[in-house]
């Protein structure tokens, strides 16, 4: 055979097998996708709250996770399903990982396996190559590389499956986000010995409640019966049932005058991933058992009482002046175990943030909801209590039935995801150009 012949084979058969070598990886490496970002994580510490584990997966290299000074430390993704990882990256901070090992799980527990082990970590970003697959990846630090924790700017799994969903991008503003709420307006409907959460079924069980919103809330309620409810809430469409315990001046039951002011909020920093209740989801928030330590430490943000100049109290004020009146707010879980409506505790299937972001095992957050109430009472209150107790066994129940679930995510959509300060149909006063959810009848536009 002429030479010039055979190289020209040569070079075909090679060209050839590149191709054929090429036409195998590129399907596999244009599969491979960002599988972790905005997933939820968890971690074994932090270091504060502004270094919780989610900020390692929020895309933002200005975030991070930090970790207790302390050997071993670990963080975990869940990527909502079995996937198959090809690749990790690790941006670290300053604080490195000398040794540890990247660990994948069908559970979120364990039991894991290595994909990769490494002792002579150097930081930096670090493009790691493994194989591997479950619905939980974990890195496992055992050794330090400097005398702090271990932290990451970005912990990033790539591969296929997990939870199918594409990362949710942070909206842009031209105007600043100060505020992420709308308003839930509702006046007083009845005081009664119930509670349909609590005790179903058994009227007079409970001490006394005082409820806004649905007029028809009593021992037996339900998903249905609230929904064919009518509402005492400035919104027709919300039919939810709002329950508190009633306040007495001595033996004097005190009402709460005019429209009470319960809150919609983001309980996480990325508030445009809040999503709407689902129909029926109920919960209880406090104790009417908790101390004033447990009241005070909450993991939500607690204001207390107040009333006059006097703010962040425990417990009611002794005292208040003449004609003013004592407010109260307390904030609830934002949370959701995104499969139960309702737990035996009623309380489990709910959980706050840590550090901004919801655990693992609570992923999908919704509106945290915080009630003020507003009772006029003032002068001499040291005889004054809530019918579960002292002012720390203050609680509150809600059970959602908004008749319409459009018009409940409209509002979620429009102010908690787009940083507005809203009144009941989704006005921002302050912001007039960015529109109303609603029409003035509270109907979608």
């Amino acid at each position: 055979m002429h030479p010039r012949i055979r190289l020209s084979l040569i070079v075909a058969t090679i060209v050839a097998t590149i191709t054929a070598g090429l036409a195998v990886i590129a399907p596999a490496m244009a599969a491979d996708a960002l599988i972790s970002q905005n997933r939820p994580a968890t971690a074994s510490s932090n270091e504060g709250d502004g270094y919780a584990a989610g900020a390692a997966f929020d895309g933002n290299t200005g975030t991070r996770w930090a970790s207790a000074f302390s050997d071993p430390q670990w963080i975990q993704v869940d990527l909502g399903g079995n996937a198959t990882i090809s690749q990790v990256v690790l941006q670290w901070e300053g604080a490195y990982g000398k040794s540890f090992k990247i660990q994948t799980s069908a559970n979120a527990g364990g039991p894991y396996t290595d994909v990769y082990t490494t002792t002579t970590g150097t930081g930096g970003t670090q493009t790691l190559n493994v194989t591997g697959s479950g619905r939980y990846v974990r890195l496992y630090g055992t050794q330090r590389g400097t005398g702090y924790g271990y932290s990451l700017w970005e912990f990033k799994i790539y591969g296929t499956g997990g939870s199918g969903q594409q990362p949710v991008p942070s909206p842009t503003f031209t105007d600043p986000v100060t505020h992420r709420e709308f308003q839930a307006n509702c006046s007083l409907t009845q005081h009664r010995p119930d509670d349909p959460i609590v005790y179903p079924n058994l009227p007079g069980a409970s001490h006394m409640h005082t409820f806004v919103g649905n007029t028809t809330t009593n021992a037996s309620s339900t998903s249905a019966s609230l929904l064919n409810g009518s509402t005492s809430c400035t919104n027709p469409h919300d039919k939810s049932a709002y329950w508190f315990p009633s306040f007495y001046k001595g033996d004097q039951l005190i009402a709460p005058v005019g429209h009470q002011v319960i809150y919609y909020k983001s309980g996480i920093h990325e508030y445009w991933r809040v999503v709407p209740f689902p129909q029926g989801l109920r919960f209880v928030v406090g104790s009417p058992t908790a101390t004033l330590a447990e009241f005070r430490d909450s993991p939500g943000r607690v204001e207390g009482f107040e009333c006059g100049n006097l703010s962040f109290q425990w417990d009611i004020p002794a005292n208040c002046p003449a004609g003013s009146q004592v407010n109260v707010r307390y904030q609830a879980p934002s949370c959701w175990d995104g499969v139960n409506l309702d737990s035996a505790d009623h309380k489990s299937h709910m959980a706050y943030p840590v550090g901004g972001y919801c655990p693992s095992s609570h992923p999908v957050a919704v509106p945290m909801l915080e009630f003020k109430i507003a009772f006029p009472a003032s002068g001499d209150l040291s005889n004054a209590r809530l019918s579960s107790g002292r002012g720390y066994s203050w609680h509150y129940d809600f059970f959602n039935a908004w008749d319409n679930p459009a018009i409940l995510a409209a509002l979620v959509r429009h102010c908690i995801n787009g940083g507005l300060q809203c009144n009941p149909r989704g006005y921002d006063l302050y912001k007039p150009h960015r529109g109303a959810a609603l029409t003035e009848n509270f109907e979608l536009p």
